[in-house]
């Protein structure tokens, strides 16, 4: 039995002085941050896109939570670091996260965890392709102004499951079971899709259709614009290279070394050694370009090696790209290299968000999972984003934006016409929250 009045045993005394603490505070929480991503939320609206896809069974006249409340609330949850369902229980009356649904303190509590689990095996395969475009959609809105290209980086991460989940496969790579989701981000780090699938290497035939549907929303969106797809090696198959050509799309992929190109770099490895050698440095770095292709290619591609050779020996990277113009180092140094950047975006996403969370035992849950915390993305992403250039918190990981400015404890007061925050006087960071709640209006929507 959880008594309130119940003092806390275990606290030393402090100056002579016995130290007394109970749970008695009242109207209490360590999460008034949550508001300002509610700002944020009403800014770029990602529950409402996602309800808007979700067709609600439900009697109307019985109807206490809509699904934009819950999926809002869900997302703030994860947001603030509660990425676990049944964490719901603990906060629906929490009267931060209250405020942040546009509910008073004093009123009803939000949903439970047995409505939040309903509402993840609530829509189906049709509902999820439209949630997609949606995401999409989202991330079309969120520029000012149309852009004359974006880089769109795309990678899967594996997912490691411990039931018996829709689509888990075991990969012998990690050694156990799982699922190997393919996102997508562009190269400013917005999110910009996801897709839950088998935990194995994506083929080629796989990886086309998903790139159409992509492209298709995005140009749905902006005619004009032009898109260049970045990957690894793992994307690199005649299937994409050829229906990039067909529709327009540059691209500039890893190509894992084959016999044959080997041969276009050997004698540049040789000169490569014998000159660093020669310049007694700790690495140099040549690279060169020729046109190639695999026997499975309809064409020769341009193909770009960088060699490398240091006290290890000689380490040689290839890349396919159609981009006709630009050096091959630039390609490779300034364009290619930083997808690299999508695989902080991951750690964000997967680490700081527990997008791996995907325990449901139907696949179409788990894929509603994967946008909910992609939702939660974009709200970290916005408050992020709202920050000045020149501030830390601009380049700042998500545990960090949540530790210093989302967990700040606050005492509510619910009054006739106005509701008071009593914040901490001691918070060590409240002029930057001060200058993040003005600027978040300027968000594009």
């Amino acid at each position: 039995m959880n008594d309130l009045m119940l003092p806390l045993s275990g606290l030393s005394s402090v100056g002579g002085k016995s130290v007394v603490a109970r749970f008695d505070g009242g109207m209490l929480s360590s999460n008034s941050g949550v508001l300002a991503l509610a700002e944020v939320e009403k800014r770029l609206r990602v529950a409402e896109r996602l309800a808007r896809c979700i067709d609600d069974p439900r009697r109307p006249d019985q109807v206490i939570h809509s699904v934009a409340d819950m999926i809002g609330f869900r997302m703030k949850m994860i947001a603030a670091g509660y990425e676990d369902g049944n964490d719901a229980n603990r906060l629906r009356c929490d009267p931060i996260f209250k405020m942040a649904q546009d509910a008073l303190p004093s009123g009803r509590d939000l949903a439970s965890q047995s409505t939040m689990c309903r509402l993840e095996n609530l829509p189906g395969v049709r509902e999820l392709v439209v949630m997609g475009r949606a995401m999409v959609d989202l991330y079309c809105s969120s520029f000012r102004q149309v852009p004359k290209r974006i880089v769109l980086d795309i990678d899967d991460t594996f997912d490691a499951v411990h039931g018996g989940q829709q689509l888990r496969l075991f990969n012998a790579h990690h050694d156990e079971y799982g699922f190997q989701p393919i996102v997508v981000f562009d190269g400013d780090g917005r999110f910009v899709g996801a897709v839950l699938r088998p935990a194995k290497r994506p083929s080629g035939a796989e990886i086309r259709p998903h790139l159409r549907r992509l492209v298709r929303a995005i140009r749905s969106n902006w005619p004009n614009i032009r898109i260049l797809i970045r990957a690894d090696s793992h994307y690199c198959s005649p299937q994409v290279i050829d229906w990039c050509r067909a529709n327009d799309v540059d691209f500039i992929l890893g190509v894992a070394p084959t016999t044959t190109l080997r041969k276009h770099v050997a004698d540049l490895e040789s000169s490569t050694m014998a000159r660093l050698e020669a310049s007694k440095t700790n690495k140099v770095r040549r690279f060169k370009e020729f046109f190639d292709g695999a026997a499975s290619w309809s064409r020769v591609e341009r193909i770009i090696a960088r060699v490398e050779v240091g006290a290890q020996g000689a380490d040689t990277r290839f890349i396919v790209t159609n981009l006709a113009s630009g050096k091959a180092k630039a390609l490779y140094e300034d364009v290619y290299c930083r997808r690299g950047a999508a695989e902080n975006h991951i750690k964000s996403w997967k680490t700081h968000l527990a997008a791996d969370r995907t325990s449901c035992t139907r696949a179409t849950a788990n894929q509603f999972r994967l946008f909910l915390h992609a939702g939660a993305y974009w709200l970290m992403w916005g408050l992020r984003a709202a920050m000045p250039k020149r501030s830390s918190f601009a380049v700042a990981q998500f545990d960090t934006l949540r530790l210093r400015l989302i967990k700040i404890a606050a005492r509510v007061v619910e009054m006739k016409t106005q509701i008071r925050l009593h914040l901490p006087t001691s918070c060590p960071d409240q002029r930057i929250l001060r200058i993040v709640l003005n600027r978040i209006a300027r968000l594009a929507t």
